[in-house]
C-alpha cells in the first residue's frame, strides 16, 4: 500500500462537476450523505462492527476530482459521514485518495483494491490494518449503493432506476470523449519527449562507446 503523495485528478466529467461546484457551500450536501449513510446501515447493520475494535477510527476519503473531502467515522452511533473543505485538522486515522468513479468502484467491489493500489490509481496513509480492516467489511457487506438508495422511492424506484441507467450512460460517454480529447491534445507533445528520449539513450550509448576505446588506447604506466 503506498505512502499518502499528491495525485493529479484525470480529466472527466467528475472534474468537470467538481470545478462548477467549488463555489457552492457544503451544507446542502450534508442531508444527502445522512441519507446514503442511513440507506447502508438499514441494509447492513452489522457491516461496520469490526471497525469497533479499533476505538472510533476516523477516515477521510479524498476524491481528488472533487472539491471535499469525506470524513466516515463508522464506529460512531450513528455511523458519521460528512463533507469537509479539506482534511487539514482532521486526526485521521487512515486517509484514502483517489478518483470518485475509482472510490466507487472499490466501495461496490466491482475493482479489487490490491490492483488499484499497485496501479497507482488509489493511494493510502495512516493506519494499513484499519484500511483493510473497513476494506473487508464493505466487501463482506456487498453494497450497491445505487439501489439501495432507490430503494427509499418507493414506486418511484423504477423510473428513477432507468433515469439514473441513462445518466450514467450518458457520463460514460461523456467521459470517452474527454479521454479521445485529452489525448489528442497530449498526444504530439508525448511523442515529441519519447523521441527526445531515444535520442539521448542512442548518444549515451556513442558516448559510452568512445570511452570505452579510449580507455582502451591508453597505455598503463
Amino acid at each position: 500500500m503506498k505512502p499518502d503523495s499528491p495525485m493529479t485528478p484525470p480529466l472527466s466529467p467528475t472534474l468537470l462537476a467538481g470545478m462548477a461546484l467549488r463555489p457552492l457551500p457544503l451544507a446542502p450536501l450534508r442531508p444527502i450523505l445522512a441519507l446514503v449513510m442511513a440507506a447502508v446501515v438499514k441494509r447492513h447493520p452489522r457491516m461496520f462492527d469490526p471497525l469497533r475494535d479499533f476505538g472510533d477510527p476516523v477516515f477521510v476519503i479524498d476524491p481528488v476530482d472533487l472539491p471535499f473531502v469525506f470524513v466516515l467515522r463508522p464506529a460512531a452511533q450513528p455511523v458519521g459521514l460528512r463533507a469537509e473543505r479539506t482534511a487539514e485538522g482532521i486526526a485521521a486515522t487512515a486517509t484514502i485518495r483517489g478518483p470518485l468513479p475509482v472510490l466507487l468502484d472499490l466501495l461496490e467491489g466491482r475493482i479489487d483494491g490490491d490492483a488499484m493500489f499497485f496501479s497507482r490509481e488509489l493511494t493510502i496513509s495512516g493506519d494499513t490494518e484499519a484500511v483493510l480492516a473497513l476494506r473487508n467489511s464493505v466487501d463482506g457487506a456487498g453494497v450497491e449503493l445505487v439501489p439501495e438508495l432507490l430503494s427509499f422511492l418507493g414506486p418511484l424506484a423504477v423510473p428513477a432506476g432507468k433515469a439514473v441507467d441513462l445518466a450514467a450512460r450518458v457520463a460514460r460517454r461523456f467521459d470517452d470523449d474527454l479521454q479521445l480529447l485529452t489525448d489528442a491534445l497530449t498526444g504530439p507533445g508525448l511523442r515529441r519527449v519519447e523521441a527526445q528520449a531515444a535520442r539521448i539513450r542512442a548518444l549515451e550509448e556513442r558516448i559510452a562507446k568512445l570511452e570505452k576505446r579510449a580507455k582502451g588506447k591508453v597505455s598503463p604506466t
